[in-house]
C-alpha cells in the first residue's frame, strides 16, 4: 500500500511539472503555484471570457488544453463571461478603441464560445460566472472606491496604453476602467489562480494588486504562449484570415493543418499536442538532416488535433480525403451541387457557389489564380462561361462546388 501511495504522489507531481512547463510562457508566482497544486485544497482557476466575437481557434485551443490539465488534476475552472467588459472592449495590442457591443450580441457570442469551449474541457466541473451578476449591484461609489485602488501612472505602464499615450492617440476612461473590472472578477469569485494568453498578462498582474488590496490573496498566473498563425508571420487570428478554427469540419480543418509552414511544426507539436519534448526534437532534427519528410509531421499533428476535437473516425476520414485530392488528385466524393445557368460570368458562379460574397472578391480569388473550372485554371475575371453538364468548381486547395445547369 506505501509504495502505491508513493507512485501516486511522484504521478501527481509530474503532472504538475507537466502542467507548469509544457506549453507555458510564465507563471507568477511559480513556486507558490506549484505547492498549492500539490496541496489538499482544490484551486479556483479563472478564466476571462471577452465575448465580443464567437469566434474560437487553435490560439485558444492552446488555453484550453492547459485547463483541462488543472481539470485531471481535481481543481475547479470558473469561466468568467464579461457581458459588461464585452460593452466597453479591452484594447489588448490593438491600436484603436474596440466598439460597445449589445446584450444580445455579448449572450449570442457568449454561448458560441461556449459550445466550443466544452468541445476540450468537461462542462461538468466548470463554473460558468457571468460579470453581471455582480456589476449590476455596482454603484457609483463602488466605481470610485475601486479606482483609487490604482493610479495613471500604474495603468501607462501597460505598453498600448503608454504607445497610444505618446501617439497622442484617444484612450476613453472605459479603457481605463476595463483592467480593474477583469481584476474585480478575480475577487468577486476568490480565485486562485487565473489563465490567459501572453497579451492579457497586464490585465492578470492587476488582478493580483486588486486582491491584495481587497484582503485577498493574490491569484497566481499562468500565461500561455500566442500560437503563431497558419502564415507563419501573424499571431493567430480570424482578422488576419490565417487562423484554423475549433469548429472547422474536420476535412477543413485536417487540411489546414496539412498547409502550415514546416516552419511552425516545432510550436504546434508542443502548444497543440503533448508529444514529449524529447521527441518532438528527434522528429524535427530528422526531418532537418532530410530522413523524414515534414509532411508525415504534418499529418501526425493533424491526427492529433482533429482526433481530439472531432473524433479518431473522423481523424481517418479526414486523412483519406486529403490523400484523395492532394497526393491522388482525385475529386472529392462528396461535395455541394448548386443549379446555375448554363451560360454565366466566373464572377457569379462563384458568388452563386457560395466561394465568395461580392464580385470584388470573386475577381481576387481569379486573378490570384486560385479558381479553376472542370480542372482548368481560370485566369479572366471578366470570362463568361458555359456549363453543358455537372462542372466541378474549385477555388483554394480545398473548396470544391459541383456546378449542375438549370433545365
Amino acid at each position: 500500500m506505501a509504495t502505491t501511495e508513493h507512485q501516486r504522489g511522484l504521478d501527481r507531481e509530474a503532472a504538475v511539472e507537466h502542467l507548469l512547463t509544457h506549453a507555458v510562457a510564465d507563471v507568477v508566482v511559480k513556486e507558490d503555484l506549484r505547492r498549492e497544486l500539490l496541496g489538499p485544497r482544490p484551486l479556483r482557476v479563472k478564466l476571462g471570457v471577452d465575448p465580443t466575437r464567437p469566434d474560437i481557434h487553435l490560439g485558444h485551443y492552446v488555453c484550453f488544453r492547459k485547463l483541462r490539465e488543472f481539470q485531471e488534476l481535481g481543481h475547479q475552472i470558473v469561466v468568467i463571461i464579461g457581458d459588461w467588459t464585452a460593452r466597453i472592449g479591452d484594447p489588448s495590442g490593438r491600436s484603436v478603441q474596440r466598439q460597445m457591443l449589445s446584450e444580445e450580441e455579448v449572450r449570442r457570442n457568449a454561448q458560441t464560445y461556449l459550445d466550443q469551449f466544452f468541445k476540450v474541457v468537461d462542462v461538468d466541473r466548470a463554473e460558468i460566472r457571468w460579470q453581471s451578476t455582480w456589476f449590476n449591484d455596482f454603484t457609483l461609489a463602488d466605481v470610485i472606491h475601486l479606482t483609487s485602488k490604482y493610479t495613471v501612472a500604474q495603468m501607462l505602464a501597460r505598453d498600448d496604453f503608454a504607445k497610444r499615450f505618446s501617439e497622442g492617440s484617444p484612450i476613453a476612461i472605459t479603457e481605463l476602467l476595463y483592467p480593474l473590472l477583469q481584476a474585480y472578477d478575480s475577487v468577486a469569485v476568490q480565485a486562485d489562480v487565473e489563465i490567459g494568453g501572453t497579451d492579457q498578462t497586464f490585465n492578470l498582474l492587476v488582478g493580483r494588486d486588486i486582491q491584495r488590496e481587497m484582503g485577498q490573496r493574490p491569484q497566481n498566473i499562468l500565461t500561455v504562449p500566442l500560437l503563431v498563425g497558419t502564415d507563419g508571420v501573424q499571431k493567430m487570428s480570424k482578422s488576419y484570415d490565417n487562423y484554423i478554427a475549433v469548429n472547422d469540419p474536420p476535412e477543413e480543418m485536417f487540411g489546414k493543418i496539412m498547409s502550415i509552414p514546416d516552419s511552425l511544426l516545432g510550436d504546434y507539436y508542443r502548444l497543440l499536442t503533448d508529444v514529449p519534448e524529447s521527441e518532438i526534437t528527434s522528429m524535427l532534427d530528422a526531418a532537418a538532416r532530410g530522413e523524414v519528410n515534414p509532411r508525415d509531421l504534418k499529418e501526425r499533428l493533424a491526427m492529433i488535433i482533429v482526433t481530439d476535437l472531432h473524433s479518431a473516425e473522423a481523424a481517418e476520414a479526414a486523412r483519406e480525403a486529403f490523400d484523395r485530392v492532394y497526393r491522388r488528385r482525385e475529386l472529392p466524393e462528396e461535395m455541394p451541387e448548386v443549379a446555375v445557368a448554363r451560360e454565366e460570368r466566373i464572377l457569379s458562379l462563384l458568388i452563386a457557389a457560395g466561394m465568395a460574397s461580392t464580385n470584388n472578391e470573386a475577381r481576387r480569388l481569379v486573378t490570384q489564380g486560385g479558381v479553376r473550372l472542370g480542372g482548368e485554371r481560370v485566369t479572366d475575371p471578366e470570362a463568361t462561361v458555359k456549363i453543358a453538364g455537372p462542372t466541378v468548381l474549385q477555388v483554394g486547395k480545398r473548396r470544391f462546388v459541383r456546378l449542375v445547369p438549370k433545365g
